[in-house]
């Protein structure tokens, strides 16, 4: 087993107080699909793809749902760096950040 093949993982919590509805999955599965390691969410038996949107949303992920995020490949852990910031920021990405910082 290589260390590519070591899955990088970390619980997240979803903050806001719409849960994982359409625009943060949308973001989330963006921000994904940046990398190119395989990469997961799981809520107790569940188990989707997160570069899917649709996936995503079957996990219906409310506020305070705690999710196992997994990666696995070359950049699994800076996946897993990008994806923990983007739910610790409650989904507001870099670009609309530092919009709203400009008003």
């Amino acid at each position: 087993m290589s260390m590519g093949d070591a899955p990088v993982s970390r619980v997240l919590r979803i903050k806001g107080p719409q849960g994982l509805h359409a625009r943060p999955a949308e973001l989330f599965a963006r921000t994904a699909i940046q990398f190119e390691a395989t990469i997961e969410l799981l809520r107790a038996e569940i188990r989707v793809d997160a570069k899917s949107v649709l996936q995503l949303l079957t996990l219906g992920a409310d506020q305070g749902t705690e999710l196992l995020l997994e990666a696995r490949g070359v950049d699994a852990r800076q996946a897993v760096e990008a994806l923990v910031q983007l739910v610790d920021r409650d989904f507001v990405d870099e670009k609309n950040l530092n919009q709203e910082q400009a008003r």
